[in-house]
């Protein structure tokens, strides 16, 4: 299959698009002109099911739906089209709109950008002591995108909202001096949109000889095995992706592929079967994630079965995640109570093989909090939580709680239980400042 995408530009072509009511494709214009829209064949042709894509979970992965934008910024946009004649116009509108919607959530450019020799290196993020994540600029896009997605601000083409760095060796050098972190992550975007000659001189110096960083293991982040299998089967440069990454293990770097899959539907493509089978035969393990959201995966069954599936594919089930405050949030979340019953069913219905998996988690500023549950303690009812990662390490594995609140979606409208703070506040986010970063003022949202 040759690849081949749609986006804002040319959606009208797309072959099923009359099957679309009217007011569907209107949608599309003016949802897609402020959050970004690209939909490829492989999803179109073998993922979604058209006889019923109204109530399709992968229709609403990938198709903009007009509850995505607040109402008052829906009207905006949709005035904006009708009454403005000139794309310039029409562009400060949705740009407008876009800078309220938390383009870049849990602090990412205030507390993640780290620095060399004086100089900040926005292609980077060093949240975590041990690992680092990498931003190749050519692997800022994706196959298809998700509606869900919290690094949406990378795909609107406004240059300042990007993470994006053009030279390795300046990651090279920051890696050589901070020997604590053993983990390198390629995220964007996706970096297996790259094309191989592109992507093998990013992962060249930690093949070296002359390495002198302390990398132990490489991550992909990517979701290529869900929308682009094709990827390591036939495409052009297929088989020198899976020989380099043979290079990789067999250097003794663990190769982790993070995989993308939001739904079982996904794993069910003889393409995507065969797709995994050919990364698991180069030494690579493959861990899977995914947010839990409304309208595509928000039922027990989905996540078991999910699991489960993965596993027979030998892949390694790892993260639940709640969606980040960010963009399309107010329409996928669902409130932290029913996303922790949803994990806490689906995770008694599968084997212990299964339950790698980790969740629900919340990825905001302070770390990766985790749901362990609700209590009830000195007559309250609380939330019990942990942190699964931490900008300080001393944080990892420590239970806090949180006051109960059934509505809660994210971690900034909890209110903490007993009358306390929580005890990762102002004071001991100074020790993890003060390493990595010159920012005045904390949040944790």
């Amino acid at each position: 299959m040759k690849y081949k995408s749609y986006s804002l530009n040319n959606y009208s072509t797309i072959p099923q698009i009359n099957k679309l009511s009217n007011e569907s494709k209107n949608v599309i214009e003016i949802v897609g002109s402020v959050l970004p829209f690209k939909v490829n064949n492989y999803v179109l042709d073998e993922l979604i099911d058209w006889d019923n894509y109204e109530n399709d979970p992968i229709f609403h992965l990938t198709f903009p739906q007009k509850e995505m934008l607040l109402p008052h910024h829906f009207d905006e946009m949709a005035s904006a089209l009708k009454q403005l004649p000139d794309k310039k116009s029409r562009m400060e509108i949705s740009n407008k709109i876009r800078l309220q919607l938390n383009p870049y959530p849990a602090g990412q450019k205030k507390y993640n950008i780290p620095t060399i020799d004086g100089l900040k290196i926005y292609g980077v993020q060093h949240k975590y002591r041990e690992t680092v994540l990498f931003f190749p600029p050519a692997g800022q896009t994706c196959h298809s995108y998700c509606t869900y997605c919290f690094r949406w601000a990378q795909f609107i083409g406004i240059e300042k909202l990007k993470f994006a760095m053009r030279e390795t060796e300046l990651l090279v050098k920051y890696l050589e001096r901070h020997q604590e972190v053993t983990d390198l992550l390629f995220t964007g975007g996706d970096p297996m949109t790259m094309s191989y000659n592109v992507f093998k001189k990013c992962i060249d110096p930690f093949l070296s000889d002359k390495n002198k960083t302390n990398i132990q293991t490489i991550r992909i982040g990517t979701k290529a095995l869900s929308y682009w299998p094709y990827k390591f089967i036939t495409d052009d440069d297929a088989h020198d992706f899976l020989r380099l990454f043979e290079m990789v293990t067999s250097k003794g770097i663990n190769l982790a592929i993070m995989a993308h899959f939001s739904h079982p539907r996904e794993l069910d493509t003889e393409a995507a079967k065969h797709s995994i089978q050919k990364l698991r035969n180069t030494g690579a393990q493959i861990r899977t994630q995914s947010p839990i959201v409304k309208y595509i995966n928000d039922k027990p069954e989905i996540w078991s079965e999910m699991w489960r599936k993965q596993l027979n594919l030998n892949c390694i089930p790892y993260y639940m995640f709640i969606p980040r405050n960010s963009g399309a949030q107010n329409y996928f979340a669902i409130p932290l109570v029913k996303a922790w019953e949803i994990f806490r069913k689906a995770y008694q219905n599968v084997s212990g093989i299964c339950r790698t998996v980790r969740g629900p988690s919340m990825s905001c500023t302070p770390g990766k909090v985790q749901i362990l549950g609700v209590s009830e303690m000195n007559h309250e009812k609380v939330f019990v939580l942990r942190f699964i990662q931490g900008r300080n390490p001393d944080w990892v594995s420590r239970p806090f709680f949180a006051k109960y609140d059934k509505d809660a979606i994210w971690m900034n409208t909890l209110k903490p239980a007993f009358g306390e703070k929580f005890f990762f506040e102002e004071e001991e986010f100074k020790f993890f400042k003060e390493k990595y970063y010159d920012s005045e003022k904390y949040s944790y949202e």
